[in-house]
């Protein structure tokens, strides 16, 4: 039997707006959207009076959580992940991977596949792959080892993308490295979005390859060749461009003053917030190992044992959500796209996920008046719950 929910006297975000409305949702869509939706003797309906209906938040940037690890995850690692990010309010995210080799990369991308391909009944629906290397400039590899970062490698590419078929969905790439300007065009022209990040590109060459397709930037300000007033680089032209900023909202890689400079440079459409998050995100301080790198997390920051550089991040996204109300003082109807709408547009799904809108994906998340995640909803079937809603 079709599995139908109605959520009723939510304060729905439509359209920048929070409207008290119901929902229909059957099918994995939202059906309808009315102002009073009189439930069927089979559906199940959920009474949201006092919660916030966000768009579900999409995660473009992680490599792991709750003690997981993407790069080593089986199948029921990835489960509990799942629905570890859906706690958290998530409902798609992407596995993102660090330079390997090309035998680890292709292990790694069998295990997303076989995941993806298998029958799933909970969590965040996991969209694909983003390869974050190996086409990275070594001087801003960050904790990444040298010797797994290649040169541009079209053969490469085109292995790894038919390894992962159409689960590709982006990459990071740095542009001076040689042969990767000449690969920009063919990547996005097959599907792929293409960010720069780990680069210390100059200016004009960061340009000229954001005029060839590439639409992200990966980690703005972090781990790339800063402004300069005589030589703008790459940080140049990702803040004069019209490109995606992806942004670490926790505290830690951004001061808040730099988050609202940021949002006021680029606007509130053209910021993506992630949470480039490591297996110890949701778990408490103390040493984890990372992509075989020895890390330890001292009040959430996580850095490497070896050199003390910043190793991904503690994050959630219902975290951001929060660190971005309090850095900016801003409302969480004006917050929302930055977790939900601008990734959906970045990744180019913004048909069907990032909006709350009739036909569009059932990807939601109700927010409770302590800013906390009270349910999420994952192709119209309840993926967490945290029991606060009376239903």
């Amino acid at each position: 039997m079709e599995n139908t929910i109605v959520i009723k006297n939510a304060s729905v975000l439509l359209d920048g707006i929070f409207e008290t409305a119901d929902l229909l949702l059957q099918g994995g869509i939202i059906a309808d959207i009315s102002k009073h939706i009189s439930p069927s003797r089979d559906a199940q309906v959920i009474d949201a009076k006092g919660a916030f209906m966000l768009p579900g938040f999409i995660d473009v940037h992680t490599h792991g959580g709750a003690g997981i690890d993407v790069v080593f995850a089986d199948q029921s690692e990835f489960a509990a992940l799942s629905d570890f990010f859906a706690s958290k309010g998530t409902t798609s995210w992407l596995a993102s991977l660090v330079a390997d080799t090309e035998e680890g990369f292709c292990r790694s991308i069998d295990g997303i596949r076989a995941y993806m391909d298998g029958d799933k009944v909970s969590g965040a629906h996991l969209l694909g792959v983003h390869l974050e290397g190996p086409f990275l400039e070594p001087a801003y590899k960050g904790i990444m080892a040298e010797d797994l970062l290649s040169e541009g490698d079209m053969d490469l590419f085109e292995h790894l993308q038919s390894r992962c078929g159409d689960a590709l969905r982006y990459i990071t790439v740095s542009p001076e490295v040689p042969g990767i300007f000449e690969m920009i065009g063919p990547m996005t022209k097959s599907g792929v979005v293409v960010s720069l990040g780990h680069t210390g590109a100059d200016y004009d060459l960061s340009m000229r390859t954001i005029e060839s397709g590439a639409t992200s930037i990966t980690h703005i300000f972090n781990a790339l060749r800063l402004f300069h007033q005589h030589e703008p680089a790459i940080m140049g032209a990702a803040l004069e461009s019209d490109v995606y900023c992806e942004a670490i909202c926790d505290g830690f890689h951004l001061h808040p003053a730099t988050v609202r400079l940021l949002l006021k440079t680029k606007g509130y459409d053209r910021v993506v917030a992630i949470t480039d998050s490591n297996m110890a995100a949701g778990m408490p301080d103390g040493r984890y190992r990372v992509s075989d790198i020895d890390i330890v997390v001292e009040d959430g920051d996580a850095k490497t044992v070896a050199t003390g550089g910043r190793a991904g991040s503690t994050l959630t996204m219902i975290k951001a959500l929060q660190n971005l109300k309090k850095f900016t003082g801003q409302p969480i109807n004006k917050l929302s796209p930055l977790l939900s709408t601008n990734p959906a547009a970045m990744l180019g799904i913004d048909h069907r996920k990032g909006h709350i809108a009739k036909g569009f994906d059932a990807d939601l998340v109700l927010i409770g008046e302590d800013d906390e995640v009270a349910m999420t909803i994952v192709a119209g079937r309840i993926a967490y719950d945290s029991h606060k809603l009376d239903q």
